[in-house]
């Protein structure tokens, strides 16, 4: 083999090393960053992660929103009209926040609480993942538990 083959091969070996270790780094990066939607069902029958962050989806359960004065800590429950999560959120609610609306939170579970970091609430009348939309067809379809039920 002569030389100027032998610099040409190691040259690409090295720029396929390179752009190996760069795909890993950018897996790694993307999976820690990844976060699922799960539904209250979901939770409660402990297929969502217990301690890694992910998204819940559903509706804020009517009359369940409880504030406390001089803070910003606000707790309620979110449902999809077949079982409910407690959701705890210590920041500003955005202004579509309402009881009865479909939400968003990320965040993970404590202590059977969900402590969110972040809450988006719909922000019209088209909007629902299908995910979300999927499990309230299926517990508006069983009627067997509201809002006051686990």
């Amino acid at each position: 083999m002569n030389p100027t083959r032998k610099r040409r091969l190691v040259a690409v070996g090295l720029v396929l090393l390179a752009a190996g270790v760069a795909g890993t780094f950018v897996v790694l990066a993307l999976q820690e960053n990844l976060s699922y939607l799960h539904t209250p069902t979901e939770v409660r029958t402990g297929k969502a992660p217990a301690e890694a962050r992910f998204r819940l989806g559903g509706v804020v359960c009517e009359g369940s929103v409880k504030r406390r004065p001089g803070v910003l800590e606000v707790r309620f429950a979110v449902t999809d009209r077949i079982r409910q999560v407690p959701v705890r959120y210590d920041r500003i609610l955005p202004d579509m926040f309402r009881e009865g609306t479909s939400v968003i939170a990320t965040g993970q579970m404590q202590g059977g609480e969900f402590v969110a970091s972040e809450v988006l609430a719909k922000h019209d009348e088209t909007y629902m993942p299908r995910e979300v939309a999927a499990a309230m067809a299926k517990g508006a379809a069983l009627h067997t538990h509201s809002c006051g039920a686990n």
